[in-house]
């Protein structure tokens, strides 16, 4: 069995699977870099921590840290080296190889640059991403690239294997979708938790995961900010529902030949300055 296979295999089974060294050194400092530069412009869209009241976040935008960034939101139309990366070969392959169908690209969720600061910056509760995604099908693949390390200190990602094979009860749920099962009244769902597993990754590590798989992230200890690059696929044949919040933006259909070389003296005039740090 080829290691792609055995990576799909471990995904289905567990709902997520770990791919290390799946970018090099390089090609993580120039995405960190066009990260940061454009947080430092505060290059529109972005998502503000204050914005969603999650637990640890500024109280508004007038708090102190109020203007605190959690996401570069639409990473594909921001800059060529986050669309390269989007429709790298080795990542179109694979996700061609566990839906068995063309891939396609969704711009309406994920796409975006996580910045998760210290301090301002909030913790996630237990969710499923399909918990506000509309598709033919709940069968998408997010695809995590860690830019730096991600450890339990700077809130790595958690999750509970083989949980997008569970059917969760609803009042589980709370009226933002976060999973709260309490042990009086779900004892085998609240046990799903003390399952969860924290897969520090290094710079340049990805985490493939399923769209229904339970998962969470801590706050960020560390002493400075943490970038994330995220984007989402999908089979040609489970499109969004029209008229969703996931079809309200274009789809991008991916081949190997969307990709060109990232690298800096490949960069357009038009893209943002790269800092020197």
């Amino acid at each position: 069995m080829s290691k792609a296979l055995e990576q799909i295999a471990t995904l289905k089974s567990h709902g997520f699977v770990v791919i290390r060294a799946l970018a090099d050194a390089a090609r993580c400092a120039e995405i960190r870099r066009a990260a940061r530069a454009q947080l430092l412009a505060k290059a529109a869209p972005l998502e503000y921590e204050a914005d969603l009241h999650y637990p640890g976040a500024p109280a508004s935008r007038r708090a102190g840290g109020g203007e605190t960034v959690r996401r570069l939101l639409n990473a594909y139309d921001r800059d060529r080296v986050f669309r390269c990366w989007a429709a790298w070969p080795s990542i179109v392959d694979w996700m061609q190889m566990y839906f068995g169908e063309p891939v396609m690209l969704t711009k309406a969720h994920h796409n975006c640059i996580m910045t998760k600061h210290p301090v301002y910056g909030s913790l996630t509760g237990w969710h499923r991403d399909a918990r506000y995604w509309s598709f033919k099908r709940n069968n998408l693949i997010s695809a995590w690239l860690a830019l730096e390390s991600e450890t339990v200190r700077n809130g790595a990602l958690r999750f509970v294997p083989g949980s997008h094979r569970i059917a969760l009860p609803s009042d589980c749920f709370d009226h933002a979708q976060f999973f709260h099962a309490r042990p009086e009244h779900h004892p085998e769902m609240a046990a799903l938790l003390q399952t969860a597993v924290l897969p520090a990754l290094g710079a340049g590590d990805a985490v493939f995961f399923h769209c229904n798989t339970l998962h969470a992230a801590g706050a960020n200890f560390s002493n400075k900010i943490k970038y994330s690059l995220a984007f989402a696929y999908h089979g040609s044949s489970n499109p969004p529902l029209p008229g969703s919040r996931s079809a309200s933006m274009p789809e991008v259909a991916l081949t190997p030949s969307n990709d060109a070389p990232c690298c800096a003296q490949d960069r357009r005039a038009d893209h943002f300055p790269l800092p020197d740090r």
